[in-house]
């Protein structure tokens, strides 16, 4: 049995990572972002689409079991480690009032705007401050392979975004905590204490700032040439120290990813930096299409009707200009430019594993409908969607505003 398991692991892993690669070289050919590719493979040859005429003794070919799950968090775990490595303990804090109130209100927008929207559509109070937890964390990992493939990860606007991200998503893992022990205690808003609220959310934003000290602090003594002098000691002790801490992270509350991040920036300034970023660049080549395949394999429309099309496009709305008007002003106040303020809105419009696990919760408590349930799905999905494209469009803009311009200074030159 477990061999069994072993082998639908194995062949799932091996169908996702193919079909990530393919539609990435497609995508590439079509000029379009290539982690849109990725998600859309998993989308396609997924258990919920073509997967499920595959059939072998009884059972589909490819099934999202936990282990190819897991692998997913991990995924996403290596891509927070990458992002960690662009950017210098020095600079986050430099960018920590911006990162900390853009990433604020990405957080306090979306989640009372959803509040009010949903209690006027007819939802309780805690079915609509489940559906507004879910509107609040961004999927970073979007929005940095995007910055990436364009070369753009040292921009004002990539600082701002990353910052902010991470700030968005300790905030966001801290409202889930109290949204969550309300649906599991089967309690209602009427019991929610506001200094409860309060204590929890320090303590989320205390455990953050306590890691990332003690990451800067030790994990550069420990990870030195001077100590690790066998071949690939020092990637696999960078290794085990952002896997470590992704862990630590999680067993104290935080997402694992906020971990990675931390030990990501303290190596930044290192000797072994240049050793680390080659060496988990091409960790990233497997683990990064692997996580966009896996959740985009897990979108399932089958239970897609017109009740839940339109809730869902009201959802996608909100979603969508929270995050946009909510990030976008304090980011062109911040960085006084309107075109990168706006692009740091974009780039934070993408959500990912909170909005699920939030989805995830509110069924297994039994407050949320499977109508509900799949709207939450459809606006992540979407929102997923709709960032690398929107911010592959406002790059491409950029590219060609400064090709025009070139061209018409060339053309001003005295002969």
């Amino acid at each position: 049995m477990a061999e069994a398991h072993l082998i639908e692991t194995i062949i799932g892993i091996g169908i996702l990572l193919f079909a990530a690669k393919l539609m990435a070289e497609l995508f590439l050919r079509l000029k379009l972002p290539i982690v849109l590719g990725e998600l859309l493979a998993g989308m396609i040859v997924g258990p919920f689409a073509l997967g499920a005429f595959f059939v072998v003794d009884g059972r589909q070919l490819l099934q999202i079991n936990d282990e190819i799950r897991i692998l997913g968090e991990m995924g996403a775990i290596v891509i927070l480690f990458m992002a960690g490595l662009e950017m210098t303990p020095k600079e986050f804090l430099k960018g920590g009032k911006a990162s900390f109130t853009v990433g604020s209100l990405g957080v306090i927008v979306p989640f009372f705007a959803g509040l009010v929207v949903f209690q006027m559509f007819g939802f309780d109070a805690l079915q609509s401050m489940l559906i507004a937890t879910a509107l609040t964390a961004t999927s970073i990992a979007i929005s940095i392979q995007v910055l990436s493939e364009f070369g753009k990860i040292k921009t004002p606007e990539a600082r701002l975004i990353i910052g902010a991200a991470v700030v968005d998503d300790i905030l966001a893992i801290a409202v889930l905590s109290v949204v969550s022990s309300i649906a599991g205690s089967g309690g209602g808003v009427e019991d929610i204490e506001i200094s409860q609220v309060v204590i929890t959310i320090l303590q989320v934003l205390g455990f953050f700032a306590i890691m990332l000290i003690v990451a800067v602090v030790i994990i550069p003594k420990i990870i030195t040439p001077r100590l690790w002098k066998a071949k690939g000691s020092v990637e696999g002790i960078a290794t085990a120290s952002f896997f470590g801490a992704a862990a630590l992270a999680g067993s104290i509350g935080l997402s694992p990813i906020v971990g990675a991040f931390a030990v990501g920036m303290a190596l930044s300034t290192t000797k072994v930096f240049e050793k680390v970023e080659n060496y988990i660049g091409k960790v990233g080549l497997i683990f990064a299409p692997l996580f966009f395949a896996i959740i985009g394999a897990q979108v399932d429309l089958r239970a897609v009707d017109l009740n839940v099309l339109m809730l869902s496009g009201i959802v996608i709305v909100v979603a969508v200009v929270t995050k946009l008007f909510g990030c976008g002003l304090p980011a062109i106040l911040f960085l006084k430019n309107k075109q990168q303020g706006m692009r740091v809105g974009i780039g934070m419009i993408s959500r990912g594993e909170v909005g699920l696990i939030v989805a995830g919760v509110g069924v297994t408590a039994g407050i949320l409908t499977s109508e509900v349930y799949s709207t939450i799905i459809i606006m992540v999905a979407v929102t997923t969607i709709i960032t690398p494209l929107w911010l592959k469009m406002e790059y491409r803009k950029e590219q060609k505003n400064n090709t025009g311009a070139t061209e018409q200074s060339i053309e001003q030159k005295p002969e």
